[in-house]
């Protein structure tokens, strides 16, 4: 059996993994602190794929990379400060149809501004071309995505284990009544996780659009798998995510290759094998917040 084919669909897998794991991580984060399912996740996530469509003519790929996000997650502060902040000590239902709304209202939007149809466009020239490894040949442009995802990763673990705002962040998930005993106000705190988390997902978006395609659907088409992903992981799990993510990634690469008709019900199928062993998910913790 030739390999070469395998890895490459392994490869591409684990890419899908990286945009699934950039959502995840924010999903997951969010939940955890304020205990809101945010499922306008992947609404943030088309808009950080439309604002790279508008940013790019002007400011070049690279400009838009760094760009979109950050405007993501101002717009992530701006709906928290007025919206979610609400909803952190109220029923978990009424911030469900909140996010709910909020994620319909922004494809909709999306719809009026840019028009249904998707919105072409490329890779750019300067990460177009293939990486050579012997008999191996892959796309320059996915192994960046992998490199991004893996920095990503390294940076938010270190901004969680190692500063000041991490130990807050990790104690506020565990203990928050014990957070605010010590005079330390969770809000603040709780905006900075929801800017951070939309900023990721609005990378993952700036990082797809070369690939996918932009249309006003696609973050109804990640959230899923996303959630799939924190499932899998388990809540208040940062490397359950990341785990999850790479399992996921695998699970479609290998489906994809033997038995392409089955790759997406693969995922499910891992899902509901994950939670009849573990119905915590793979490195889920008991948080006293929600139990």
């Amino acid at each position: 059996m030739d390999f070469i084919p395998l890895l490459s669909q392994i490869l591409n897998g684990l890419q899908n993994g990286a945009y699934y794991l950039m959502i995840a991580l924010g999903l997951s984060m969010i939940f955890s602190l304020g205990g809101i399912v945010n499922l306008a996740h992947g609404a943030f996530y088309a808009i950080g794929a439309y604002l790279t469509v508008t940013l790019a003519p002007q400011l070049g790929f690279g400009g838009a990379m760094v760009a979109s996000p950050l405007l993501v997650a101002l717009i992530g502060m701006v709906v928290e400060r007025f919206l979610l902040r609400r909803f952190y000590t109220g029923d978990p239902i009424l911030g469900l149809l909140l996010t709910f709304g909020l994620a319909m209202v922004a494809e909709q939007s999306l719809r009026m501004i840019y028009g249904a149809a998707p919105v072409p466009f490329s890779i750019p020239p300067a990460l177009r071309g293939q990486v050579f490894i012997g008999d191996f040949v892959y796309s320059r442009y996915r192994l960046m995505i992998l490199a991004i995802a893996a920095a990503c990763v390294l940076g938010l673990w270190l901004l969680l284990s190692r500063t000041a705002f991490g130990k807050v962040v990790r104690a506020g998930v565990q203990n928050p009544d014990m957070v605010g005993a010590l005079g330390i106000s969770l809000r603040p705190y709780m905006t900075a996780v929801v800017m951070i988390g939309v900023g990721l997902a609005g990378l993952a978006g700036v990082l797809v659009a070369p690939i996918a395609g932009v249309h006003p659907a696609m973050g109804q088409e990640i959230i899923t798998f996303a959630f799939v992903v924190v499932v899998i992981g388990g809540l208040g799990s940062f490397w359950g995510v990341v785990a999850a993510a790479a399992i996921v990634g695998v699970t479609r690469g290998i489906a994809a290759h033997f038995y392409p008709a089955a790759t997406e019900a693969s995922v499910y199928l891992l899902m509901v094998l994950v939670l009849l062993l573990r119905p915590r998910g793979l490195f889920g913790e008991r948080i006293a917040k929600f139990e």
